[in-house]
């Protein structure tokens, strides 16, 4: 199976693309991207078009976002919300089975703890992905929840399918 992970943002929104053969992950690409334009919507139309062109490049079977947590500004929470609906909605209007995770199931099913820093999830994506390079924190980050809806693949189509 080939997964894509997407970690959303407004201004950066990393993917990472594996293939999953049983327990064996092997890295495929990875990268960010940079969402181009002065208002929201020409923002959103960008993160919108550069994942369409990751799904079109990569041929991904499944896709994987993570949630979103809320914190102290509600209008960035927003905004970032936003994000999530474009990072859900490009591999859904392919035709993907869509898994959403939380920040700290991701970082304990790649790390082992729940509340680990980017350095130790950076360093896990390394060891379980060898040779692969992330373009960056949001890049490693998105990896990390292809790592994870790899292992709740099952799970997630078991829910899609009842």
């Amino acid at each position: 199976m080939r997964i894509l992970g997407i970690d959303p943002g407004l201004r950066n929104s990393g993917w990472g693309v594996i293939d999953s053969v049983g327990s064996r992950l092997s890295h495929v690409a990875n990268g960010v991207c940079v969402s181009q334009g002065e208002t929201l919507a020409e923002r959103l139309l960008s993160l919108y078009s550069q994942l369409s062109d990751v799904i079109a490049r990569y041929g991904p079977d499944a896709a994987a976002v993570e949630q979103t947590f809320v914190n102290k500004d509600g209008a960035g929470t927003l905004k970032l919300g936003q994000a999530r609906g474009i990072a859900m909605l490009v591999p859904a209007k392919a035709g993907l089975v869509v898994g959403e995770y939380a920040p700290n199931t991701v970082k304990k099913t790649v790390v082992g703890v729940g509340h680990a820093d980017k350095q130790q999830v950076l360093h896990m994506v390394c060891l379980q992905l060898p040779g692969c390079d992330p373009a960056g924190p949001d890049a490693a980050d998105a990896l990390a929840i292809a790592i994870c809806h790899s292992r709740h693949a099952g799970h997630v189509l078991r829910e899609v399918a009842s």
